[in-house]
């Protein structure tokens, strides 16, 4: 008898499994960093090869308004993770840094935030975050981890918690010494950049550093091969992958296999290089066929950084297509990215929608998809995509976007609803340096307050139905409706404060600066925190549990 309910309890289990499998699609969220949308085929670019992403957009839908929540990294994850613009998070700085610089700082995404990890963590999902985090570590104590992506619903963790930097690589010159030299003073500088290369780390288990600082050999392949074998693990129940490429941030890299093989320089290796390893991610869904029961999602936290140049004057920065800007910048080539979605025999293929959508739009599609429950107890910004995925709907629910450079509301996107214009308006813009180039070259970035910038009044006003390239700025005499757009988009941008409330500021120069009591260290900080205990083994890897 007691066999007989032990068989039933078994044959209920493996039941339930199956159902589970079959109801929840999988998911894999694939982000390039700071990659152009012209730097892919299938956005236009005829001399790169990337077809495997590529292969995403013939099988399912390109969205060619996909916009960037902010065209800084740290304040972009922080909203695609949450859904929401990430001055409600306090993930968006008041000071002129706007991204985390240093492992060792005590910012980071808020516990109080919701996850989309989180939420289908819930529901049962494996979940998994395979490279760059840079949303924060710690907050009081080298290993309370407040920030961790283990804190924020992801099960395991392969990946570094900052990001890459061109000061981490002998030979690519200094980001600090080129954007900060004009406040900072120089012995201040040398720390900064001595401490950005301790912050690079990589662990086993919850403590034990293996590998510091962090070595580019063969990075690519590493962090693809754990997304493969992570995949394989969880071939019978729904998981979550989030595989976040440090291509093509600088310090560029690439391995041997694609090391001069591009027709763009190094930056181009590093693409062609992230196009192969997406081919390996889509290979191993055909091989477990779990190719129709996945949803595949690939874009950029923000535009191409177009004003990086290396020491030898190669150019390390992508390409935006027609778009003005990049990364920094709220002017289209900042924000508007690759928006890739596949999920077969669901959403349509070889589609485009050419409506405003957001990267933030991607956590109540998943979580909707997952049977979880949207948060009730917060605003969020993002809008379910499947309606629009499978042509149910032509029109995005997007009528108003905003645009902050920082914490300062820079500009803002109107999409009426009875009409084909896509209105813009800039309350300031960047001040470009050299003035007649397309970005900040004398500051490697632009920045959002004081002197670096102009600001506007009446606000400069472009419809990007007409004028994607945002060259010349409507006025009275050009638009008959300019008054009453501004009237509209200033009643938006009141109901849109309205809704803000007061957050801890966790980019503030306190939460930012470096703290010797938050850095881990494989030896000693005294000598350099310095090991390398298996060259080709892993990164900064971590179980939950």
């Amino acid at each position: 008898m007691r066999l007989l309910v032990f068989l039933l309890i078994c044959q209920c289990a493996i039941h339930s499994v199956k159902t589970h499998s079959a109801s929840y699609p999988n998911v894999i969220l694939l982000m390039a960093d700071d990659l152009g949308i012209g730097d892919l085929g299938c956005y236009g670019n005829r001399t790169l090869r990337t077809p495997n992403i590529d292969k995403l957009a013939e099988e399912g839908v390109t969205l060619t308004q996909h916009i960037a929540a902010s065209p800084l990294c740290t304040p972009s994850r922080a909203a695609f993770l949450t859904g929401r613009y990430p001055i409600r998070s306090g993930m968006a700085a008041f000071s002129r840094v706007g991204v985390f610089l240093f492992s060792a700082s005590s910012g980071g995404l808020p516990s109080e935030e919701i996850t989309f990890s989180k939420l289908l963590k819930q529901r049962g999902y494996a979940t998994a975050l395979i490279g760059k985090w840079h949303l924060g570590m710690n907050c009081e104590s080298s290993n309370d981890f407040c920030h961790h992506p283990l804190s924020h619903g992801f099960d395991y963790f392969y990946g570094l918690t900052v990001t890459n930097f061109r000061d981490c690589k002998p030979g690519q010159g200094s980001v600090f010494l080129k954007g900060v030299q004009k406040t900072l003073v120089i012995p201040i500088q040398i720390a900064g950049i001595t401490l950005v290369s301790l912050a690079i780390v990589q662990y086993v288990g919850l403590l034990k550093i293996i590998q510091q600082p962090l070595s580019y050999e063969n990075l690519t392949q590493r962090l693809t091969k754990e997304a493969v074998q992570f995949i394989g693990r969880n071939t019978d129940a729904p998981f979550l992958l989030v595989l976040s490429y440090l291509h093509v941030h600088t310090a560029l890299y690439a391995s041997e296999n694609f090391r001069g093989k591009s027709k763009h320089g190094l930056y181009g290796d590093a693409v062609e290089e992230m196009d192969w390893s997406v081919g390996q991610i889509l290979d191993v869904l055909e091989k477990y066929n779990l190719t129709d029961k996945t949803l595949v999602y690939f874009t950029s936290d923000q535009g191409a950084h177009v004003e990086e140049i290396s020491s030898s004057g190669e150019v390390h920065g992508g390409y935006n297509g027609i778009y003005k800007g990049g990364k920094s910048m709220n002017w289209e080539g900042g924000i508007r990215v690759p928006g890739l979605l596949r999920w077969p025999g669901v959403v349509q293929a070889g589609a485009y929608i050419d409506e405003p959508t957001s990267n933030m739009d991607i956590f109540p599609t998943i979580v909707k998809l997952a049977k979880a429950q949207l948060p009730s107890d917060r605003i969020i910004d993002g809008h379910d995509l499947m309606p629009l995925l499978q042509g149910k709907v032509t029109r995005s629910k997007h009528e108003f976007l905003f645009h902050y450079c920082n914490a300062y509301l820079n500009a803002v996107r109107w999409h009426p609803g009875n009409s084909e214009s896509v209105w813009k308006v800039f309350f300031f813009t960047p001040n470009f340096s050299p003035e007649d180039s397309n970005g900040c070259y004398d500051s490697h970035v632009c920045f959002c307050h004081g002197g670096f910038i102009t600001q506007h009044d009446p606000p400069l006003l472009f419809d990007l139905s007409r004028d994607p390239e945002e060259k010349v700025p409507l006025t009275p005499e050009t638009e008959s409706r300019f008054y009453e757009v501004l009237r509209v988009i200033h009643l938006a941008v009141d109901n849109h404060t309205r809704s803000l409330h007061a957050a801890p500021d966790q980019l503030s120069w306190d939460n930012l600066l470096w703290k010797p009591w938050l850095q881990m260290c494989c030896s000693s900080l005294f000598q350099s925190c310095y090991c390398d205990y298996d060259s080709e083994g892993s990164l900064l890897e971590m179980h939950s549990g």
